[in-house]
């Protein structure tokens, strides 16, 4: 169920934050660029994983998705014209390496070198995360995150990549919610590889935040005055009741939903009472991993969207704890509940606990069942309303002494939603799939429109 705010929220300004702040839209390679066997490009886990029936509620791919890898300067003159001053994007890891230990592909290397000059070219300052999800099919078929092996694949890559753009991209992000890739993708089952295994998931965890570790210092060499972070996915949490069992549960869903990533990243290993419970499916971890993976970043990432409520669920794996649904009706398309004050408690909370320096919000958006009108207006009320209430909680954040530098909205154009495959729609452009014809929605012009406001 979704619901309609009636009352218009009181949106900040533009002028209420640093003149120096960050605003883009982020998006990822697999969910728009398209071109799925053009230039070199070879399999994905998620080419593989949507050929496989059922996988994706509409038996969709991205072999064609928002056709950016031919039309990025269309995407990017929308982007120019709403007044972003960056754009995060990634790279797609198939598009660049066709075998394990091979060449890079020059074409990859060609396109990515043209998305970057697109982008500065309409004065968007470049944000390149490395790895959205869209692991080589290859690699995959030799362990891929659970074998220890990719996590050196994954240094060649970020090698080459960083000598490639490093002289115009100074701003990298190793990993996009590592969450997603290792138990989305292998303890659920919903993303690819669509693996069902505690033990995987938990070694692919462990692996993809040591790549991160050791790909830091590896871009800093190549990119001197780079700045290097990653983006994790992180949601406030709160128990269902105020009894000692669902308070319990919380700190046990907490321990692996948020402390597994943070305490590991900022030099605390893996929190002792989660590791002690799921020991029997702990990852294989060797010495000096830890020490690896607590590199000091220069900024981190945060994604956005909800926040979850637990409860003590016996014999719920793997914590004997669930994530209930919303309790309310303001909720997104896709059931997620609308909690702006969320962004704001969990900021706050993170300043707290790891202190980690500049904070970007790397993600934050909503889905809903958006209709062309008869005027080819896209009136979505509902997103303009999510984006003025969490820009008001961001403002917030900001006063309580969180040093955010900049605001990422999910995502710049519709595109191909995973395992929802094209059902399900957050962008600020309307993308019509069978003509590809972009509209701005009345949220993208609202975000203009805020953006064009003249700062202090």
């Amino acid at each position: 169920m979704t619901t309609t705010n009636r009352t218009e929220p009181q949106a900040p300004s533009r002028s209420e934050f640093a003149q120096d702040f960050l605003w883009g839209c982020a998006t990822s390679s697999y969910q728009i660029e398209g071109a799925g066997s053009e230039d070199g490009r070879v399999e994905s886990i998620w080419d593989r994983f949507c050929a496989t029936p059922g996988k994706v509620r509409d038996g969709s791919n991205g072999s064609v998705a928002c056709d950016h890898y031919h039309r990025f300067p269309q995407d990017f003159a929308i982007a120019q014209d709403m007044g972003l001053n960056a754009y995060r994007f990634s790279i797609a890891w198939p598009r660049i390496f066709s075998e394990a230990g091979g060449k890079p592909n020059q074409k990859g290397l060609d396109f990515y070198s043209r998305l970057v000059d697109g982008m500065l070219e309409r004065g968007l300052q470049p944000w390149a995360t490395l790895y959205h999800w869209d692991l080589p099919q290859y690699l995959q078929d030799i362990g891929g995150w659970e074998s220890r092996g990719t996590v050196q694949r994954f240094l060649e890559f970020a090698d080459v990549m960083s000598h490639r753009l490093g002289d115009r991209v100074k701003h990298w992000i190793t990993h996009n919610e590592p969450w997603c890739t290792s138990m989305l993708g292998n303890f659920e089952g919903m993303h690819a590889p669509g693996k069902q295994d505690l033990h995987a998931a938990l070694q692919v965890c462990h692996h993809v935040l040591l790549s991160h570790g050791k790909a830091v210092p590896l871009i800093r060499a190549n990119v001197p005055d780079a700045k290097v972070g990653i983006s994790l996915s992180l949601h406030p949490v709160r128990p269902a009741s105020a009894s000692a069992e669902d308070w319990a549960a919380m700190e046990r869903h907490d321990g692996l939903r948020y402390r597994w990533f943070l305490d590991p990243l900022f030099g605390k290993g893996y929190p002792e009472a989660t590791m002690n419970r799921l020991r029997h499916a702990a990852p294989d971890v060797h010495p000096g991993d830890l020490e690896a993976m607590a590199v000091k970043t220069d900024f981190l990432g945060v994604n956005y969207y909800f926040p979850e409520t637990i409860q003590h669920a016996p014999g719920h794996e793997p914590l004997d704890a669930r994530v209930l649904p919303p309790a309310g009706p303001d909720t997104t398309a896709m059931g997620w509940e609308v909690s702006p004050e969320g962004l704001s408690e969990l900021l706050v909370r993170i300043q707290q606990d790891y202190n980690p320096g500049p904070v970007y919000i790397t993600e934050n958006g909503s889905c809903y069942d958006d209709a062309v009108a008869a005027d080819g207006s896209v009136p979505d009320v509902q997103r303009r309303h999510y984006l003025m209430r969490h820009l008001g909680a961001l403002k917030n954040a900001i006063a309580a002494g969180v040093p955010v530098k900049g605001y990422f909205a999910w995502s710049l154009v519709d595109n191909f939603e995973w395992a929802e495959g094209y059902l399900r729609r957050f962008g600020l452009v309307h993308i019509d799939y069978a003509t590809q014809e972009r509209r701005l929605k009345d949220s993208g012009k609202w975000y203009r429109a805020f953006l064009k406001t003249e700062t202090k």
